[in-house]
């Protein structure tokens, strides 16, 4: 092995020695902040302490405790983060470069998903670094606090004894932004052109981080994937949640010691009681999230945003077409669904005013395209809209008014597993961007490898220079008054408001 490909790198906290693969130099477990564990729970993010020699940087580094997704782990698409062992101990990042040099490469800085409770940044689909390398970028993953441990607001409850507001989580994505940099010159990186990204709860954490007073001025540019801005909570429904969550343990806030007393295994019991609490009273499931809290995050994202907090940043954002078709194919109360059930179970979460013309427009729009519009069907899609698709319009609605320069997407391709039922589903888009295909899931046929590279080139194009056109993708125009959108499938073209009856459907409620 050459001196050049031993990977050791100095960066300001001390040595790193990486390794050699697959035409890359990769560095992986890399501590960007103090572990957050004993008196550091629940405290925002602190400096990492330098060290001393070269630390070895081959492994992936803890990641934040979990439990374990609903889907087993041989179901199509299912998360996989490797065998990777799991502790409070997880404020690590992991970097894939093409040059240890000054190259000055754009960095793509990936926050995972997971609904603020799972995921990691050792997911198996970015280990090659497939898109460092055809992209000619520098790439960083990042692991950051998860559930109870990241985004439990206990300030109020405990009259500011354990001072955690709920953003814990949110911060320490901000530190590692930080780290990066700081850093990564080093790596053959450009610290001025950043571009943060991430897919589900990440895309939701990008949207947050476009607001977040932490992070301004770190980033240029963000690529929102199946996540937007309007995924936080409020100080009140913080507090309810705290309340619920020491109850599980019989706790009250002044009871301190027994509090930070609980183990980590604890702390998963008690995001699951609290989940299930909430589910079985119709409410939002996604019981840890961001919280307004007036300080770390002072406005809702999508209020900062519509005044023009992030004018300065270039926005790539997108959706599949069919999120939750996974999730609804194994959900046993859509199936005897009739009209009444789905006016209540839309009323849960919409006002009523607009479910019957949602309703209406779903239910043409899937009639003309020729699939089922059972009630289920058009839940599950109304569903997807609201996380979702819709979500994501008014991110870049809200960029555009300002000036600044946003692209859309949909990606269609329906993936081949268990005779097609999944459609386009939530998460498929990933191992197309990171070079990850395979049989089963996604297909790896001539015309995946086609749709891969260019999701892949486009949004190094992006990267490079902040706008995603290319030679494999074609010119892709701003979203603009006409709602240009790309669509990625087989046939990957431009289209002018994609589902464009639906959209006018949401046009009289803002979200």
């Amino acid at each position: 092995m050459t001196e050049e490909k031993k990977a050791v790198v100095s960066t300001k906290s001390g040595k790193l020695e990486g390794v050699y693969e697959d035409g890359l130099h990769k560095f992986r477990g890399i501590p960007y902040a103090e572990p957050p564990v004993g008196k550091l729970r629940w405290l925002p993010p602190q400096p990492v302490k330098p060290w001393d020699g070269i630390r070895p940087a081959k492994k992936y580094g803890a990641m934040a405790p979990q439990i374990a997704a609903a889907a087993p782990r041989d179901f199509p698409g299912a998360p996989d983060f490797g065998d990777v062992p799991q502790s409070e101990d997880c404020l690590y990042l992991n970097i894939w470069t093409p040059g240890l040099d000054d190259g000055k490469r754009p960095v793509f800085f990936w926050i995972h998903g997971g609904g603020f409770t799972i995921g990691s940044g050792s997911e198996t689909f970015l280990d090659k670094g497939v898109l460092a390398q055809r992209g000619d970028i520098v790439m960083v993953s990042i692991n950051y606090r998860l559930g109870a441990a990241g985004f439990l607001n206990l300030k109020e409850i405990t009259g500011g004894a354990i001072p955690s507001t709920g953003n814990e989580g949110i911060l320490d994505q901000a530190a590692a932004l930080a780290w990066v940099q700081d850093n990564i010159a080093r790596f053959g990186g450009n610290p001025d052109n950043i571009t943060i990204a991430g897919f589900s709860a990440g895309g939701m954490s990008v949207g947050t981080l476009l607001a977040l007073p932490a992070a301004k001025g770190r980033f240029c540019k963000a690529v929102n994937r199946s996540g937007a801005a309007n995924m936080v909570g409020t100080p009140a429904e913080a507090l309810a949640i705290a309340q619920e969550f020491l109850g599980i343990f019989g706790l009250k806030g002044n009871d301190i010691d027994g509090i930070r007393n609980l183990s980590t295994e604890k702390l998963l019991d008690g995001q699951t009681g609290v989940g299930e609490l909430m589910r079985q009273r119709g409410k939002n499931p996604l019981v840890f999230q961001p919280i307004v809290d007036g300080v770390i995050l002072p406005h809702k994202p999508m209020d900062a945003i519509r005044q023009g907090y992030a004018r300065q940043v270039t926005v790539m954002a997108g959706t599949s077409r069919d999120e939750l078709k996974s999730s609804s194919a194994g959900d046993p109360s859509l199936k005897n669904l009739d009209d009444d059930g789905l006016v209540k179970r839309l009323s849960a979460s919409l006002p009523d005013t607009i479910i019957p013309g949602l309703i209406t427009a779903y239910r043409k729009s899937l009639t003309d395209a020729g699939k089922p519009a059972s009630a289920a069907d058009i839940f599950s899609c109304i569903d997807t809209d609201a996380l979702f698709r819709i979500p994501t319009l008014r991110l870049i609605e809200a960029q555009q008014q300002h000036g600044a320069r946003a692209f859309n997407y949909l990606f269609t391709y329906p993936s081949p597993a268990m005779g097609g039922i999944l459609g386009a589903t939530h998460g498929l888009d990933n191992p197309f961007l990171f070079g990850a295909l395979d049989r089963e899931f996604t297909g790896n046929g001539e015309k995946q490898q086609k749709l891969a590279e260019t999701i892949q080139d486009s949004c190094a194009a992006f990267m490079h220079t902040g706008n995603p056109s290319c030679r494999s993708a074609g010119e892709w125009p701003e979203y603009g008054n006409t709602r240009k959108t790309m669509v990625f499938d087989t046939d990957t073209r431009i289209e002018e408001d994609v589902f464009g009856e639906e959209r006018e459907a949401w046009d009289k409620y803002t979200l």
